[in-house]
C-alpha cells in the first residue's frame, strides 16, 4: 500500500493548503509519484493539488460517499504512486454538523490508517503550543499525530521557544515556516480562484509553496513518517465493478433522517442500450468543479466522454447524446457565456429535444433564462442572480420523481455551496426533496433535464451514471 500522510490543523486558516500543496510539489520535484487527495467536498484545492503533482486531485468525503468507500477510493487514486498526501478540512476533529466525527479529517485519517501532521499557526503563542498539540494528540487515541509543522513563526528565537516547548509534548517538530514569507494565492468570494481561471498565477503560487516547504520542513522525516503507515485491507475502487454492485443492491444505503413530515411530491423507495453515446462534459474556467470519478463512471457505463468549454466552443461535440454541466463560477463569466449565443442555442435545442441533461449549481444557472441580467440558455423558467448570502452545507436528499439521474425515492447525500439565488427556486417538478438538515424541495426536472443546486458524488450511487448513459443511448 502506498505511503501516506494526512495534513491537518487545529482550525481553518492555519495553513493546511500551503503545507499540503507545497509538500505535494516538493515531493514530486524529487521524482516521487505523488497522489493528491482532499478531505470533504472542496473542488478548488484539488485543482491546485493536480497542478502540483500532475495527477487528478481526488476528494475523500465520508458524508457523501460513506465511510466504507474512503479506503477503496483512496487506493484507486493512489494506484501506482510512491506517496499520497491528503489535505484535511477545517479543524482536525470538525465533522458534518450533528453527525459526530463523520467526515472529519480525523475520521478519514482513521479510515486510511494514516499518520497525521498537524499544522499549527504559532503566530500568537509560545509555550502554549505544547498544550495545544498535547490536547489534539490525546483527544482520540486512534488518531496518530506523527508530527507538527509550525506555521507563521516570527523569528529564530520564536522557533527555538516553540521547539523547546514541544519537546515536552513528545510530538516531533517536522518543520517551521516563517511568517515573513506569505504565499500570494488568488482568491475571491468562495475561496481560492480555481486553477483553470488563472493558471500562471496558480503555477507561481505552487512554486512558492513548494519552496517554503523545502526550506522549512524535513522532507526526509515526512517521507519516513508516510512510509510508516500500515497496510490497508481493501480492494481499490473501480467504476465498472462499483456500478454493478450498486445495481445489485450491494452498496450501503444511507439511513433516513428521523422526525418530521417528508417534503410533498415524493414517496419512499419501493418496487424495483446501445454502447458508446457521446456525453458532453462542460469544462474550462467557468465550469471547473467536477469529481474525477464522474467521468470514469460515465465511461465505465459505455459513454464516450468529450470535454468542451462553453466559453470558447460555439457548438456541442459532434453527435452529443447527453450533456453534463457541473459546478463552477458562471457568475464571473456571465457576459462571456451570454455572448456565446451559438452554444446557448445548441444547448437549448438539445434540452428541448428531450436528451438527458444533468446540471449542478453552475450548470443550473447556465440553463436559466438569465444570470445577473445576462441571457443564458433559457431552458429553465427561472432568473438567477448573485446575492450576499452564502448557502453552504451538507444535505440529505430524496429524488422527488423519475429523472435522467434517478428513480423517484432514490436517496443521496450532497452539498450546497453558492452565493446565488434562483427565482423561482424550484420548478413545478422539483429535482430533490431535501430532508436534512432542513425540509424543502429544490431544483427542476423537465423532459430530460435534471437541474439542481445540489452537488453529489456519484461514487455513492454509481447507477446514477449508468442510468444517465442508458437514457443517452435511447
Amino acid at each position: 500500500m502506498v505511503a501516506r500522510l494526512v495534513i491537518a490543523a487545529p482550525s481553518s486558516g492555519s495553513g493546511k493548503t500551503t503545507v499540503a500543496t507545497g509538500l505535494m510539489a516538493a515531493f514530486a520535484a524529487t521524482g516521487l509519484a505523488v497522489s493528491p487527495h482532499k478531505v470533504g467536498p472542496d473542488y478548488i484545492d484539488p485543482g491546485y493539488h493536480a497542478l502540483a503533482t500532475g495527477r487528478p486531485g481526488r476528494n475523500l468525503d465520508a458524508y457523501m460517499c460513506g465511510a466504507e468507500l474512503m479506503a477503496p477510493l483512496f487506493a484507486h487514486g493512489a494506484r501506482g504512486c510512491d506517496v499520497a498526501v491528503v489535505e484535511g478540512v477545517m479543524g482536525l476533529y470538525d465533522g458534518a454538523s450533528g453527525h459526530g466525527e463523520l467526515a472529519s479529517t480525523a475520521h478519514v485519517a482513521k479510515l486510511l490508517r494514516a499518520p497525521v501532521v498537524l499544522v499549527v499557526d504559532a503566530s500568537s503563542q509560545s509555550r502554549s503550543v505544547a498544550a495545544l498539540v498535547h490536547g489534539f494528540a490525546s483527544w482520540d487515541p486512534e488518531v496518530r499525530i506523527g508530527g507538527v509543522i509550525l506555521n507563521k513563526v516570527g523569528s529564530d528565537r520564536h522557533e527555538t521557544v516553540l521547539r523547546e516547548a514541544l519537546e515536552e509534548s513528545g510530538v516531533p517538530v517536522l518543520g517551521a515556516l516563517r511568517r515573513a514569507a506569505p504565499v500570494a494565492t488568488p482568491s475571491r468570494h468562495l475561496g481560492l480562484v480555481p486553477v483553470a481561471e488563472r493558471r500562471p498565477d496558480a503555477v507561481a503560487a505552487i512554486a512558492a509553496m513548494a519552496e517554503q516547504v523545502r526550506q522549512g520542513c524535513d522532507l526526509a522525516a515526512l517521507l519516513a513518517l508516510a512510509r510508516s503507515a500500515p497496510g490497508l485491507d481493501c480492494e481499490p475502487w473501480e467504476a465498472a465493478r462499483a456500478s454493478s454492485a450498486d445495481r445489485a443492491g450491494l452498496l450501503t444505503r444511507f439511513p433516513a433522517s428521523p422526525g418530521g413530515p417528508v417534503p410533498p411530491g415524493y414517496e419512499e423507495p419501493g418496487g424495483t442500450g446501445a454502447a458508446g453515446p457521446v456525453v458532453a462534459l462542460a469544462g474550462g474556467a467557468a465550469f471547473s468543479f467536477s469529481y474525477a470519478e464522474h467521468a470514469e463512471l460515465l465511461a465505465a457505463a459505455g459513454a464516450e466522454v468529450v470535454v468542451f468549454d462553453p466559453l470558447r466552443d460555439e457548438q456541442l461535440p459532434a453527435e452529443t447524446a447527453g450533456l453534463v454541466i457541473g459546478g463552477g463560477f458562471p457568475e464571473v463569466y456571465a457576459a462571456e457565456l451570454s455572448a456565446n449565443e451559438p452554444l446557448r442555442k445548441a444547448v437549448g435545442e438539445l434540452a428541448r429535444s428531450g436528451a438527458p441533461v444533468a446540471a449542478e449549481c453552475a450548470g443550473l444557472l447556465y440553463l436559466a433564462r438569465s444570470l445577473d441580467g445576462q441571457p443564458m440558455c433559457g431552458v429553465l423558467d427561472a432568473e438567477a442572480r448573485m446575492s450576499q448570502r452564502l448557502t453552504l452545507g451538507y444535505r440529505e436528499a430524496v429524488a422527488v420523481g423519475d429523472s435522467c439521474l434517478a428513480e423517484a425515492g432514490t436517496r443521496l447525500r450532497g452539498h450546497e455551496f453558492h452565493r446565488t439565488v434562483l427565482d423561482p427556486g424550484a420548478g413545478p417538478a422539483p429535482a430533490w426533496g431535501l430532508v436534512h438538515p432542513e425540509r424543502r424541495v429544490e431544483g427542476f426536472v423537465q423532459q430530460g433535464v435534471h437541474a439542481s443546486y445540489l452537488h453529489t458524488h456519484w461514487a455513492a450511487r454509481p447507477t446514477v451514471a449508468r442510468r444517465f448513459v442508458e437514457r443517452c443511448a435511447g
